[in-house]
């Protein structure tokens, strides 16, 4: 069997690592291709599990909106389909990369398997544009790989069929296993013998542009002012509209550092190390319970509701005032400590196997050949 991976992003190689190497594991031929959504990003993370892509699109360009990426996948992708031939297309979760390669796959009649299926915000607007990329995928998708049972109810709120669903657990989870049981170089010298408690900072979402992310770095600003033994380590993005913010408020305080994008294991590694994390990512989200650090989510909505549930995480928008009085209560109840022996809601670490099963188990895509396959 032949199973094509195409993934563009960051969060993508993350999930698809441990899925592309059980593949393997299974004695299936496994090909990567690399649209270069986001290009440095993306390579960082190919050396960080040392995955070597066949095919890479090299899509990316300055300033380039969602739409120019979907184009330039629609007009690249389609050649790689017709010369490798596969019979499974994989995909993961809600990028621009992901939608655009299983619309090509359905034009090329290659079945598709959607890795971290049935995530919903319901609102089609928050995030933008993953919450629409997420639904168009799905209705495109012969496979849907839901992290959890809530997934599983959204897909079938929305009339997938049963027999094309399966709970798998997240393979972030066995990514990040992975990663903390290798030693970490860390490219910023700042960060090897942190101080004191630390609080680490991610904000790079279209809907935190603006005036959402100031308030975000002034709340920072007023959670440093009161805590004296905090540190805050910032990873900005690359958009100029995060640089620019993030430089302006954050730049000047001398207990703020400003990093370049961590590498993979750094940036887990820091999460590990953190006491607090302020993030408006969905990975995130899933990663802090991983790693035992609370979270407080940096959104109006979550697809994640698990998180909240769970009590890993609680949304807080990015009002100032919020984010600081919350802040500052976990903070002073050490949640962190609280939270040591809390279950994880996102899987056990074997995600990546159940699903390169599946798929080997579902070459046909019959629904009575992929049943059979699912036993454990």
């Amino acid at each position: 069997m032949r199973v094509l991976t195409v993934f563009g992003t960051r969060p993508e190689v993350i999930k698809l690592a441990p899925v592309i190497r059980a593949i393997e594991r299974r004695g299936l031929e496994a090909i990567v291709c690399a649209s270069g959504q986001h290009r440095d990003m993306l390579d960082q993370m190919l050396e960080a599990f040392s995955i070597r892509p066949e095919f890479d699109l090299d899509v990316m360009r300055p300033n380039q909106s969602p739409l120019d990426v979907a184009g330039r996948i629609f007009t690249e992708l389609p050649p790689v389909i017709e010369q490798v031939r596969p019979d499974w297309l994989v995909v993961q979760g809600d990028t621009t990369t992901t939608f655009a390669a299983a619309w090509v796959a359905f034009h090329a009649r290659v079945s598709v398997a959607h890795v971290e299926a049935g995530l919903r915000t319901h609102d089609k607007f928050h995030p933008f544009p993953e919450e629409i990329n997420r639904r168009l995928t799905s209705v495109l998708a012969d496979l849907h790989f839901a992290p959890t049972s809530r997934s599983e109810r959204n897909l079938l709120d929305e009339g997938v069929a049963p027999d094309r669903i399966f709970v798998t657990g997240n393979p972030v989870v066995d990514a990040l296993g992975m990663i903390l049981n290798q030693p970490v170089r860390w490219s910023d010298p700042r960060l090897e013998n942190l101080q004191g408690r630390t609080l680490l900072v991610t904000a790079h979402r279209r809907e935190s542009f603006g005036r959402p992310l100031e308030e975000i770095c002034h709340a920072v600003t007023d959670l440093l002012a009161q805590h004296q033994d905090l540190t805050a380590v910032f990873p900005v993005h690359p958009n100029p509209a995060v640089r620019e913010v993030a430089g302006r408020i954050l730049g000047n305080n001398p207990r703020v550092i400003l990093t370049a994008p961590l590498t993979y294991p750094e940036f887990v590694h820091i999460m590990r190390r953190a006491d607090l994390i302020l993030s408006d990512s969905g990975g995130v989200q899933e990663e802090a319970p991983s790693v035992g650090t609370p979270v407080l989510v940096l959104r109006e909505v979550t697809e994640r509701p698990e998180a909240i549930e769970s009590v890993w995480a609680k949304l807080v928008g990015t009002s100032r005032e919020l984010i600081v009085e919350t802040a500052a209560q976990w903070l002073a109840q050490n949640k962190k400590t609280q939270m040591a022996h809390a279950a994880n809601p996102f899987g056990d670490g074997r995600a990546g196997e159940r699903i390169a099963k599946l798929i080997e188990s579902s070459g046909d895509c019959r629904p009575s050949a992929i049943g059979k396959a699912t036993g454990e």
